[in-house]
Parts: structure tokens; sequence; C-alpha cells
């Protein structure tokens, strides 16, 4: 277990970044009543790799560079951050764009795969081909030890400090990690529980945060593509506040992930490994 503590960590901002959020005025059904209210904002974010359209994505607009790198990871569209050489931003208002220039055994895997996403905040496989891009061949873990009971006491309610901006508005999901000491020490947010997912793994490798011996906890249901995300990261042990669907517990098992389930007000739910498997 590695026992090295980052330095380079932080809690997210105590207040949502301006763009993040905008106020809007409602009313009764009546119109005899009226107040605002601040809600969540969502932009359109067009993804190119070198200067081929590749995906576009409705997400928060923050820590976008994070987005990019986690994506391109969590997607296979690289296999290593060093595989990114430049990322660009640009665009203003609903409309964002991202240039990012990738190693040509990258770009070249890209091409193969002959994809053409067209991203929703609902959904993280939409568009693929084939089934065969949708279940991917991934790397089975190396297996760790499930995590001291004490670390999830309360969860629920520390990794508040970590969600500003659902806390301000409503309307998204968080993702979080927690490192080999039980310390909570990065947490990102989106309006796409797959977007939030990418956000974090793409802050970690920005902020070259050590990931073994942690865990990443989603406050989003728990299906197959979250757990080929953490899977491609190498993290192995994912939290859900949320229930698992049946085959991101059989993806789990077959891929030696830690699989825990957190409910509201019962004992955490050990999914993977399998019980008969620790007999």
């Amino acid at each position: 277990m590695n026992t090295k503590r980052p330095t380079c960590a932080a809690p997210a901002l105590e207040t949502p970044a301006p763009d993040a959020s905008q106020t809007y005025s409602y009313c009764d059904l009546h119109y005899t009543e009226s107040a605002s209210t601040a809600l969540a904002e969502e932009v359109a974010l067009a993804i190119a790799y070198n200067g081929i359209s590749q995906a576009v994505m409705l997400v928060t607009p923050t820590d976008l560079e994070d987005f990019i790198v986690g994506f391109s990871l969590g997607s296979g569209i690289i296999e290593d951050a060093s595989d990114i050489y430049d990322l660009q931003l640009s665009g203003s208002g609903s409309a964002q764009y991202a240039q990012v220039t990738i190693a040509n055994r990258a770009f070249w895997n890209l091409k193969q795969q002959r994809r053409q996403l067209a991203g929703t905040s609902g959904c993280g496989l939409c568009g693929v081909e084939a089934v065969e891009q949708a279940l991917p061949d991934l790397k089975v873990l190396p297996g760790a030890p499930l995590p001291p009971a004490e670390w999830l006491d309360g969860l629920r309610q520390r990794i508040g400090a970590f969600q500003p901006l659902g806390q301000h508005c409503g309307a998204v999901h968080a993702a979080v990690f927690m490192n080999a000491q039980g310390e909570l020490l990065l947490g990102r947010e989106d309006i796409g529980r797959h977007n939030a997912l990418d956000k974090l793994i793409g802050g970690l490798i920005r902020q070259k945060i050590p990931t073994t011996g942690g865990l990443a906890i989603v406050t989003s249901r728990c299906s197959l593509e979250l757990i080929q995300k953490v899977l491609r990261a190498g993290i192995q042990t994912l939290v859900s506040l949320s229930s698992p669907t049946g085959l991101a517990v059989q993806w789990a098992r077959r891929h030696n992930l830690n699989l825990i389930h957190l409910p509201q007000k019962n004992a955490p739910r050990v999914y993977s490994p399998a019980l008969e498997s620790q007999a």
C-alpha cells in the first residue's frame, strides 16, 4: 500500500465557479408568486483529436482540462496520459471546443475504432458501432484489500465538502477520491455521472496523485461504463452511493475490482469480490 501523501490536492472550492451556475427566475402555476434560484449550467463541448472530430459531450463548464484527459483515458482513446501532447480549449457561452493532439499510435488506434460518439449526460456508450466496442477486452486488476470499515463511516456526509455545486443548486453528480490513508483528497462534479468520474480521473493524472491503495467514490448509479473507466485508470476499489447494475457486478468480479455499494441507511454491501472467492 502506498503511504505517500500527495501535497498538491485540495478539497473543492466552498463556492462554485461563476460559470458553473446561473440564477433564473420562476413563478408558480398561477403567476401569483415569483422567485429566483441557481441552476447548474451545461455546455456542448466538441472534442477533436489531431484535427478530426470525435465527440460532442454535454458537460458542466468546470475542470474541462481534467475532463478531456479523463475522457481520453476512460474511453480507451489513449493508454497513458503521455499520449496527449497538447490540449487547447476555445469557444464561449454554450459552445466550447477542445483540440487535442495525441501520439500517432493513439491516433491510429482511434481511427481503427471507426467510432463517432454523440455524447449525452445520460449515457457513456452513445454511438459505438459494435458490441466489441461496448464490451472491450480490459486488463484484470492485480487485486487489493477491501478498505477498512471506518473509512466508510459517515462517508455520505463527509463528501459534502467536495460537492459545492451540488449543494448550491443540485442537478449534478460527484466523484471523489480517497487515498491510501483514508483521506478524502479530490472531488469533481458534473451534470453527467460519467463526466464527473472522467474529471476526477483526469484531475488525479494531471496532479500526479498516486491511486495505489485508494478508492473512487461516485454518487450516481453504478453501471458498466463507470466500471470500465476505473479499470482503465487502474483504480482498484469503487464505492457507489447507488446500487450497481448486474452487468457492473459481473465485470467487477471478472476484472478483480472491489465494488462496494454504500446504501443510505444500511451497512456497506460488497458485491465484488464475490463471497465465494473469500472462502
